[in-house]
Protein backbone atom coordinates (compact mmCIF):
# COMPACT_ATOMS: atom_id res chain seq x y z
CA UNK A 1 0.00 0.00 0.00
CA UNK A 2 2.77 2.31 0.70
CA UNK A 3 4.41 1.74 -2.30
CA UNK A 4 1.70 2.25 -4.13
CA UNK A 5 0.99 5.86 -2.54
CA UNK A 6 4.66 6.25 -3.09
CA UNK A 7 4.81 5.87 -6.87
CA UNK A 8 0.96 7.81 -6.97
CA UNK A 9 3.00 10.82 -5.53
CA UNK A 10 6.34 10.16 -7.76
CA UNK A 11 3.61 9.73 -11.02
CA UNK A 12 1.91 13.37 -10.01
CA UNK A 13 5.68 15.08 -9.35
CA UNK A 14 6.53 14.16 -12.94
CA UNK A 15 3.39 14.97 -14.34
CA UNK A 16 4.21 18.25 -12.68
CA UNK A 17 7.32 18.63 -14.04
CA UNK A 18 6.18 17.63 -17.47
CA UNK A 19 3.20 20.37 -17.02
CA UNK A 20 5.58 23.30 -15.98
CA UNK A 21 8.39 22.49 -18.85
CA UNK A 22 5.23 22.76 -21.73
CA UNK A 23 4.05 26.15 -20.01
CA UNK A 24 8.25 27.27 -19.64
CA UNK A 25 8.88 26.18 -23.45
CA UNK A 26 5.34 27.96 -24.70
CA UNK A 27 6.37 30.84 -22.63
CA UNK A 28 10.11 31.10 -24.25
CA UNK A 29 8.62 30.75 -27.62
CA UNK A 30 6.05 33.32 -26.89
CA UNK A 31 8.72 36.02 -25.51
CA UNK A 32 11.29 34.67 -28.62
CA UNK A 33 8.09 35.63 -30.81
CA UNK A 34 7.57 38.71 -28.96
CA UNK A 35 10.61 39.54 -29.33
CA UNK A 36 11.24 39.66 -32.88
CA UNK A 37 8.03 41.56 -33.51
CA UNK A 38 9.23 44.26 -31.66
CA UNK A 39 12.87 44.02 -33.27
CA UNK A 40 10.81 44.43 -36.79
CA UNK A 41 8.68 46.69 -36.28
CA UNK A 42 8.50 50.09 -37.46
CA UNK A 43 8.63 53.30 -35.29
CA UNK A 44 4.71 53.71 -35.85
CA UNK A 45 4.53 50.37 -34.91
CA UNK A 46 5.58 50.46 -31.19
CA UNK A 47 4.08 53.38 -30.71
CA UNK A 48 0.85 51.26 -31.28
CA UNK A 49 1.90 48.44 -29.56
CA UNK A 50 2.63 50.94 -26.16
CA UNK A 51 -0.98 52.00 -26.73
CA UNK A 52 -1.93 48.26 -26.59
CA UNK A 53 -0.22 48.01 -23.47
CA UNK A 54 -1.30 51.24 -21.88
CA UNK A 55 -4.80 50.14 -22.66
CA UNK A 56 -4.72 46.34 -22.10
CA UNK A 57 -3.43 47.31 -18.51
CA UNK A 58 -6.27 49.83 -17.83
CA UNK A 59 -9.30 47.33 -18.77
CA UNK A 60 -7.27 45.20 -16.00
CA UNK A 61 -6.91 48.28 -13.58
CA UNK A 62 -2.84 47.74 -13.37
CA UNK A 63 -1.60 50.61 -12.40
CA UNK A 64 2.02 49.99 -12.13
CA UNK A 65 2.01 48.64 -15.88
CA UNK A 66 -0.60 51.51 -17.21
CA UNK A 67 1.74 54.36 -15.58
CA UNK A 68 4.76 52.73 -17.06
CA UNK A 69 3.34 52.23 -20.61
CA UNK A 70 1.93 55.93 -20.69
CA UNK A 71 5.35 57.10 -19.10
CA UNK A 72 7.03 55.63 -22.38
CA UNK A 73 4.93 57.27 -25.05
CA UNK A 74 5.53 60.16 -23.08
CA UNK A 75 9.14 60.10 -22.79
CA UNK A 76 9.15 58.97 -26.70
CA UNK A 77 7.99 62.26 -27.68
CA UNK A 78 9.59 64.40 -30.35
CA UNK A 79 9.86 67.91 -29.30
CA UNK A 80 11.42 68.61 -33.02
CA UNK A 81 7.36 69.17 -33.36
CA UNK A 82 6.87 70.96 -30.41
CA UNK A 83 3.09 71.96 -30.66
CA UNK A 84 2.02 68.15 -31.52
CA UNK A 85 4.13 67.05 -28.69
CA UNK A 86 3.03 69.37 -26.06
CA UNK A 87 -0.86 68.37 -27.02
CA UNK A 88 0.18 64.56 -26.50
CA UNK A 89 2.17 65.84 -23.17
CA UNK A 90 -0.86 67.24 -21.65
CA UNK A 91 -3.37 64.25 -22.52
CA UNK A 92 -0.31 61.56 -21.36
CA UNK A 93 -0.24 63.34 -18.03
CA UNK A 94 -4.33 63.51 -17.87
CA UNK A 95 -4.08 59.79 -18.46
CA UNK A 96 -1.66 59.33 -15.37
CA UNK A 97 -4.00 61.28 -13.58
CA UNK A 98 -6.91 59.64 -14.14
CA UNK A 99 -4.85 56.53 -12.95
CA UNK A 100 -3.57 57.55 -10.03
CA UNK A 101 -7.72 58.47 -9.16
CA UNK A 102 -8.24 55.20 -10.43
CA UNK A 103 -10.28 56.32 -13.26
CA UNK A 104 -9.08 53.76 -16.00
CA UNK A 105 -11.63 53.78 -18.04
CA UNK A 106 -11.58 57.60 -18.61
CA UNK A 107 -8.25 57.05 -19.88
CA UNK A 108 -8.20 53.84 -21.78
CA UNK A 109 -10.97 55.88 -23.72
CA UNK A 110 -8.20 58.36 -24.72
CA UNK A 111 -5.90 56.62 -25.05
CA UNK A 112 -7.76 54.10 -27.72
CA UNK A 113 -8.83 57.20 -30.18
CA UNK A 114 -4.91 57.99 -29.33
CA UNK A 115 -4.01 54.73 -30.73
CA UNK A 116 -7.10 54.33 -33.38
CA UNK A 117 -5.41 57.55 -34.99
CA UNK A 118 -1.89 56.20 -35.44
CA UNK A 119 -3.03 53.47 -36.66
CA UNK A 120 -4.43 55.42 -39.61
CA UNK A 121 -1.49 57.27 -40.09
CA UNK A 122 0.28 53.89 -40.16
CA UNK A 123 -2.50 52.76 -42.68
CA UNK A 124 -1.89 55.68 -44.74
CA UNK A 125 1.76 55.51 -44.48
CA UNK A 126 1.39 51.97 -45.76
CA UNK A 127 -0.55 52.65 -48.69
CA UNK A 128 1.34 55.44 -50.63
Amino acid sequence: MQQQAYNTVQMRNQQAQTAKLNRSGYQAQSSQYRFQEIMGASPIRLVVMSYDVAIQACRQKDFSRATRAISVLRDALNYDYNETAMALFGLYQWCLDSIRKEEYQQAAQILTELRDAWTAAEDQLGAS
